[in-house]
């Protein structure tokens, strides 16, 4: 079966809806082709920054997030290295900054996508296909012309769908960018995250997110509807390792690293119910070639220092939709069109991952390695102690160098008072 849209996004992610929803609110008709069949898969990203916040809220969408269930994060913590923590970021200090959602909240990312899923598809022009694994990419006259597919479940099948645009958004893992012949810039990580969940018991609040200390590993905790989602981190390519230990050894360190909850670490059955995230940082040297376009994790994996990888991949799609959709309404995007959008995302991605790969050199690193917080020790420090230089950090990781605002064919509902005043 062959199909015809305007612009294919592939991937359900946070980037893809987005962009499917902006484009549709835009009159271009755009098919978001899902490989799984629901949005229900654990461990994605759940921090949703301010700048993602507002633009809910210039989407017509805020009310609707703000019944959601979640948890709102106003401080960060961080290990010393020493055996305690120091506050480095206040998001409650942004209200002065102007910003109307001074925190970050913590919400099940399929519950993001599912809002996000039912305001598409009240366009008529938005179409999206769960259950549908993108395969390969379709070449004609030197330009991807959209891509091949296979359906999951019992009546599954193969397919096409030619598109003046494809836009990759599902993920680092995504095998579509080096298809394309999209290079990567690599950036050496020196540790790995295991995520599980631990049982969160009523009255059992956190307001802060709270990284605890330990030997040669350290511990983040993530509050949660009914549950902690906790990370456990240590030293890259030690999983092999960690899993020869078995559940028991797992437990004690659990057990040592979050005292508080060690009454609930026999919630862990099995190394079955701790799973590795592969940390990544890198950046494609280009985003593009003539139809097709990578965003989000497609075209910069993120650590998860700071929870940005969601906040950065929306900005992407709102940058995208802005630039791209009038051209795609006339038909006439060209290689030039897309390269514009990666220099209009370069700068605030180069500032994050720069943050990142010192958070890593001088904190998580030695810390992974049993050791010492590094000799960009001051920065902690200073943060700890100038109130603006706390609020400057937490600006660029909740807001960014350059927020991108909802274009005018998307918007629902928001006057001009409304707007960031940054």
């Amino acid at each position: 079966m062959v199909e015809r849209t305007t612009c294919c996004v592939v991937g359900g992610s946070p980037a893809g809806m987005v962009l499917g929803l902006l484009l549709a609110r835009a009159g271009v008709e755009v098919t978001v082709l899902e490989k799984h069949e629901d949005f229900l898969h654990d461990f994605r990203g759940d921090t949703v920054h301010p700048a993602t916040l507002q633009l809910l809220d210039e989407l017509g969408l805020g009310e609707r997030f703000a019944r959601l269930p979640q948890t709102r994060i106003t401080d960060v913590v961080l290990p010393d290295g020493a055996g305690g923590v120091r506050r480095i970021g206040d998001f409650g200090a942004l209200r002065r900054w102007g910003v109307r959602h001074p925190y970050v909240a913590i919400v099940p990312q399929w519950d993001l996508l599912n809002l996000l899923a039912d305001a598409a598809r009240a366009e008529p022009s938005f179409r999206l296909e769960t259950g549908t694994a993108v395969t390969s990419l379709i070449r004609e006259r030197g330009r991807v012309a959209g891509v091949r597919y296979r359906t999951s479940g019992p009546g599954g099948g193969k397919g096409e769908i030619r598109a003046d645009l494809t836009v990759v958004c599902n993920g680092r893992n995504s095998v579509l960018p080096a298809a394309a012949g999209l290079g990567v810039t690599e950036f050496e990580v020196p540790f790995d995250t295991w995520w599980f969940r631990l049982s969160r018991r009523a009255g059992e609040q956190v307001e802060q997110l709270t990284r605890r200390p330990g030997r040669g590993r350290f511990a983040i905790v993530i509050p949660r509807e009914g549950y902690f989602q906790i990370g456990y981190v240590a030293r890259k390519g030690t999983d092999s390792r960690l899993r020869a230990r078995g559940i028991d050894a797992f437990r004690r360190d659990v057990a040592e690293l979050l005292p508080e909850y060690a009454d609930r670490v026999g919630e862990l059955v099995s190394m079955d119910d701790v799973k590795l995230l592969d940390v990544r940082l890198n950046r494609r040297r280009r985003w593009h070639v003539e139809g097709l376009l990578c965003i989000g994790d497609a075209a910069h994996a993120m650590s998860p220092v700071g929870g940005v990888g969601i906040n950065l991949a929306v900005q992407d799609a709102v940058a995208t939709a802005t630039l791209l959709a009038g051209r795609l309404q006339r038909g006439a995007v060209r290689g030039a069109d897309l390269a514009r959008i990666r220099r209009r995302r370069l700068p605030s991605l180069l500032l994050v991952q720069a943050l990142q790969r010192i958070m890593h050199a001088d904190l998580a690193g030695p810390l992974g390695s049993g050791r010492q917080a590094g000799p960009a020790g001051w920065i902690m420090t200073a943060a700890q102690w100038s109130p603006i230089l706390r609020t400057l950090a937490v600006y660029l990781v909740g807001v960014g160098l350059r927020p991108e605002r909802a274009p005018a064919s998307a918007r629902r509902g928001v006057t001009p008072e409304e707007q960031f005043v940054a």
